[in-house]
């Protein structure tokens, strides 16, 4: 299978060859990995029994999915991935703002899926072949699983499709298997001796809702345009590939995650979940967990990591998508050793997805906003320009940038960050809202209101739809 060479620029209808249901698979297979069932442990780690978890978990989800499942339909009529497609709304420099967006989401996942993964399996070798629970045996094990995933990235979508696919099918297998497996000790009961993290049900309740169910759908408001612009809308409908983003979202989101919460409770992980969930795994179970460790997280993080080498090309146009994946790989490899050595798990998994769900949402916001405004009709063209490191085109508006649209998402991820509770860091408005975390509806309706005042007119009138395209290399890094 050749390496694919395909960056951030348009692909050709001939190419657009996917279907929703491959939507569905990569979406279902790649999410049913332990990066991504440790976030049904979170509420069991915030002092929530079963029942609480589930409901956190499913609004989240539900809430999350109707905000970002829109955003597969801009993709779908650019033929590019969305933070370049986002330069319609916010300039083709004013694009940046979701390339960064984008870059850090998929750092921080990838990170915490070979973290996960990695732990776990490092102690299922060490009950399998008597493997040494040492830093050294951690080390190699990040490493491989690493260099897996930079490979699976670097050939590209159609060997992710792939893999997914298979994903899909032994991932769901393995996964009704091991709850057999947990089942007899499984009890609904927050584990002994555990306290609500923020003091009350309700807050906290709120806080898993955010951080564990939201934070899910919000970690691809950058990443589904990657797989939708494979899609060629002349032959698929965009209400078919709604439906199924949304399938694919909330199953292949609250499937794992799900049995992450059943697991938590079955082996008391209050504190920490790789740890438990391996010693308390039955031992004709532990081959199918180590597989799930191992092979569900090359396919999770090998999409993440593959989505950070598209945004970090289309930060740098000079260089290839295949340069910028090997340069994304080794960095999200050094935080996955941080993960390991350096932080506490909860605490810094919490901190990360609320501070970075609280500046996500207000740019998602925008840009649903603004493909609703122009009726999903794009320039595919005019968007490429900071690509071709040229200047002009209709999506030039101020130097490249569309000030009022970046004014309010500035805005918004202000309030955001000022509404967020987390272990590290509170935010100055939570006094105000009961110690509640309201940093996501806040930030989204703060977003809206202001880019609904400063933008009255359609985003691409505003622009300067008759500028013409001139060729500045210099203006462009």
């Amino acid at each position: 299978m050749p390496i694919e060479q395909r960056g951030v620029d348009t692909i050709p209808d001939e190419e657009r060859t996917s279907s929703p249901r491959d939507l569905v698979s990569i979406l279902l297979g790649s999410n049913l990995a332990l990066g991504v069932v440790i976030f049904g442990w979170l509420p069991v780690s915030f002092g929530l029994g079963f029942w609480p978890s589930v409901t956190s978990l499913t609004a989240g989800t539900l809430v999350g999915t109707l905000l970002t499942a829109p955003l597969a339909l801009v993709s779908l009529r650019t033929g590019t991935n969305l933070s370049t497609s986002s330069g319609a709304h916010f300039g083709v420099r004013g694009r940046l703002v979701g390339s960064v967006i984008g870059l850090l989401l998929s750092l921080g996942y990838t990170a915490l899926t070979l973290w996960v993964g990695g732990d776990a399996v490092v102690g299922t070798l060490a009950r399998l072949t008597g493997l040494p629970d040492s830093g050294a045996s951690y080390a190699a094990v990040y490493a491989l699983l690493a260099v897996c995933t930079a490979a699976g990235a670097v050939y590209g979508y159609k060997l992710l499709l792939r893999l997914s696919r298979v994903l899909a099918l032994g991932m769901t297998a393995i996964l009704a298997v091991g709850l057999i497996a947990y089942a007899p000790h499984f009890t609904t009961a927050a584990p002994h001796g555990s306290t609500y993290l923020l003091g009350g049900f309700w807050p906290t309740w709120l806080l898993a809702a955010v951080s564990a169910g939201l934070s899910g759908p919000i970690a691809f408001i950058t990443l589904l345009g990657d797989y939708t612009r494979y899609i060629s809308p002349r032959r698929h409908r965009s209400r078919t590939v709604f439906l199924a983003t949304c399938l694919g979202l909330v199953a292949g989101l609250l499937v794992p995650q799900l049995f992450g919460t059943f697991t938590a409770l079955a082996v008391g992980a209050a504190d920490d979940y790789a740890g438990p969930l391996v010693a308390g795994a039955p031992f004709w179970f532990l081959v199918p967990l180590l597989l799930a460790a191992s092979a569900g997280s090359v396919g999770n993080a090998g999409l993440m990591l593959y989505s950070m080498g598209l945004d970090l090309d289309a930060i740098l146009p000079r260089a290839t998508r295949t340069q910028a994946t090997y340069v994304v790989a080794g960095i999200s490899t050094f935080f996955v050793y941080l993960g390991h050595f350096a932080w506490d798990a909860q605490d810094a998994m919490t901190s990360f997805v609320l501070l970075l769900t609280a500046v996500g949402t207000p740019w998602a916001v925008i840009t649903v906003f603004g493909f609703t405004r122009c009726r999903g009709v794009y320039d595919a063209e005019a968007l490429q320009v900071y690509n071709r490191r040229s200047r002009g085109g209709r999506y030039w508006y101020t130097a490249g940038w569309n000030v009022p649209a970046t004014v309010a998402w500035a805005l918004g991820s202000v309030v955001g960050l000022a509404a967020v509770d987390t272990p590290l860091y509170t935010g100055p408005l939570v006094p105000y809202t009961g110690g509640i975390d309201l940093s996501f509806l806040l930030s989204a309706l703060v977003t809206a209101a202001v880019y609904g005042a400063v933008t009255r007119r359609p985003a691409t009138a505003a622009a300067t739809a008759g500028a013409p395209v001139t060729e500045a290399p210099a203006e462009v890094p």
